[in-house]
């Protein structure tokens, strides 16, 4: 994985689809999020995503915060399920995960966002499958919303949490390029996935009318109290139990309704840290309110990741991507063509 990422880095924006078409398999799937959507093979890859976007920011830098792989914990083939009685399946892929910014000289219009000829940070989380050898399906989540606000164009009402370039791990150990104690990963998997349980209980109580407040004890079974929740673009950063609730939870839990939970395509963890993502992981219903929109009564996806790091026996931080600009196109506004009509582009 790492090598492959070096010869992507190294490439320029003419060499991307060969250099891609080496590391992959021949039916490597690659999803995106709005609106490069999902592609089929290294060429398709290549030509909607990386090489424009490398020819806008050039020359980029990757600088990872967190880096880990493991075993998908999630069920996707009994086959798997019926070897585990005697080992992992030799066929089953190690997912890997990485997060961080990439950093350029928004130098050309990406995805018609106008250029700054200045330093821009493109915060990307970027999941791949490996088996024998090959990568055989990725998933790059970029935030585009993040870049329009550095170019100057942010698009939405003012977010509920801060807006700033989020820094990786407070521990600066978030590359875990040796391997881990397994006992270490195995803990970590199970406080993630106490804390989803909770929260699928919420979600239940609330759909079967009842209140939709989760007291911040439910939070500090599995939370500390000073944890960082850095979540997308167009809802922000939030520190601390009490914050956290009062600008990111409680605005998301009374502003959507009817959520509906779909599953995750990948969830693993490695040492401290731990990770997923869904195609799409959420659907629910705008009511009001949320990012400071008004409601609706369209059911709209959201395709989320989550990265957590683990401090003891709680989780400490949470970084966030959700697929904004999908969920949103899903309800009628295409915020990327509302720009350009707004920079003058004709109906």
């Amino acid at each position: 994985m790492l090598a492959f990422q070096a010869d992507l880095d190294a490439a320029g924006p003419d060499d991307v689809a060969a250099v891609i078409a080496r590391h992959v398999a021949p039916d490597y799937r690659w999803r995106g999020v709005y609106p490069f959507a999902e592609q089929n093979g290294a060429d398709a890859v290549a030509k909607v995503f990386w090489e424009p976007l490398r020819r806008a920011m050039g020359p980029m830098q990757r600088r990872p915060d967190v880096f880990l792989a493991g075993f998908n914990d999630v069920v996707v083939d009994q086959r798997l399920v019926d070897a585990e009685s005697e080992g992992r399946a030799d066929d089953e892929p190690v997912w890997v995960c990485q997060m961080g910014h990439h950093l350029g000289l928004f130098d050309e219009p990406w995805l018609d966002i106008p250029p700054t000829n200045k330093m821009c940070f493109v915060r990307y989380a970027e999941f791949n499958a490996v088996a024998g050898g090959r990568i055989t399906e990725s998933a790059v989540f970029v935030d585009v919303i993040s870049v329009m606000r550095q170019a100057g164009h942010y698009p939405l009402p003012p977010q509920t949490g801060s807006s700033h370039i989020y820094p990786g791990p407070m521990t600066h150990d978030g590359l875990l390029l040796e391997p881990q104690a397994e006992q270490e990963g195995v803990a970590t998997m199970d406080l993630v996935n106490r804390m989803c349980t909770d929260l699928f209980e919420a979600n239940r109580i609330a759909n079967e009318g009842g209140d939709d407040r989760v007291p911040a004890e439910v939070l500090a079974r599995t939370w500390h109290h000073d944890m960082i929740w850095s979540g997308p673009e167009g809802i922000g950063a939030t520190y601390t139990i009490e914050r956290y609730q009062q600008q990111h939870q409680y605005p998301f839990r009374f502003n959507l309704g009817a959520k509906d939970f779909n599953g995750h395509v990948a969830r693993f963890a490695e040492g401290t840290y731990a990770c997923f993502f869904g195609w799409p992981n959420l659907t629910n219903t705008p009511t009001g309110g949320f990012l400071g929109l008004p409601g609706n009564d369209v059911r709209a996806d959201m395709r989320v990741v989550d990265v957590y790091r683990r401090r003891d026996d709680k989780l400490a931080e949470n970084w966030v991507f959700i697929d904004l600009l999908h969920w949103l196109k899903m309800q009628g506004l295409d915020v990327l063509e509302r720009m350009r009509q707004l920079n003058g582009e004709r109906f």
